[in-house]
């Protein structure tokens, strides 16, 4: 199953990315999950300050607080709903690219009684947004892919902080964030159908610390944070990508460079 279309996750927004599966988006050959978080973890909170949220979302919620915040192919503004009631946001911009998405956003605000405060906007990506009219925008539920094409078709446009929660591994977005001059701040795993990485990144001058004394194409790959943190999510993955791997590995193949990174995770994990 493509997870980009599961009911889970947000809908609206989307472009066609490359297929993914597994935990951090790595597939079986057969097109099956790798590994898959416990389905049982995949909760939705019910708040009183606001829409229910699942896991994924309440975590990019915890890592948002600005003046003036833009969620980009917000679906159905449950999130900046949410941040506003909750205090994290004093304004928001709502971006939404597709027509139906587009339509229960601005119910959903006009329900809320918050025309005033979070204003929707139709357009693709960033281009809505003028520079340095928000101080941080989330992009939630979609491929790696899309959104780095989202983040490098604007770099004008891009806030000094962003939260960012793909659908599959957030290794070309953490390489991204290095090029472009963005700390990478909070680099969580959360458990869901899937287990979901949420990125909260702040630019700022020169290399970024959280990759200081760590294996560097590994940290890229799986998580600088995760990784000193010993997280139990990241471990089932790199064991299962080691599993995956050392089969398919040979010198000159894709496979013996991401076997090589998941060797050099699990050493550390292993505090070898």
């Amino acid at each position: 199953m493509d997870r980009r279309r599961h009911p889970g996750v947000r809908a609206g927004h989307r472009r066609r990315d490359s297929g993914c599966g597994g935990l951090l988006g790595h597939s079986h050959p057969a097109g099956r999950p790798v590994c898959r978080a416990p389905r049982g973890a995949a909760r939705v909170t019910r708040a009183a300050d606001g829409p229910a949220l699942d896991a994924r979302l309440e975590a990019v919620l915890a890592q948002v607080r600005a003046d003036v915040h833009a969620d980009i192919g917000s679906d159905h503004a449950k999130l900046p709903i949410r941040l506003l009631r909750a205090g994290r946001i004093q304004r928001g911009v709502i971006v939404e690219l597709n027509p139906g998405p587009l339509a229960h956003a601005r119910q959903n605000v006009a329900r809320a009684g918050l025309a005033g405060q979070l204003e929707v906007r139709a357009g693709d990506g960033f281009a809505p947004l003028a520079p340095g009219e928000v101080a941080s925008a989330s992009v939630t539920g979609m491929g790696a892919f899309t959104i780095l094409g989202m983040l490098r078709r604007e770099p004008g446009r891009l806030p000094p902080t962003l939260v960012l929660q793909p659908n599959d591994s957030a290794e070309s977005l953490r390489r991204w964030a290095r090029a472009a001059g963005y700390h990478l701040r909070a680099d969580l795993l959360v458990p869901g159908y899937w287990a979901y990485p949420v990125l909260r990144l702040d630019r700022a001058p020169g290399p970024d610390p959280a990759y200081d004394g760590l294996p560097e194409a590994a940290a890229l790959r799986y998580g600088p944070a995760l990784l000193r943190g010993q997280d139990p999510l990241l471990r089932a993955q790199v064991q299962a990508d080691l599993r995956r791997l050392t089969p398919l590995a040979a010198p000159g193949r894709v496979a013996q460079t991401e076997l090589e990174m998941a060797l050099a995770a699990w050493a550390w994990l292993q505090g070898l």
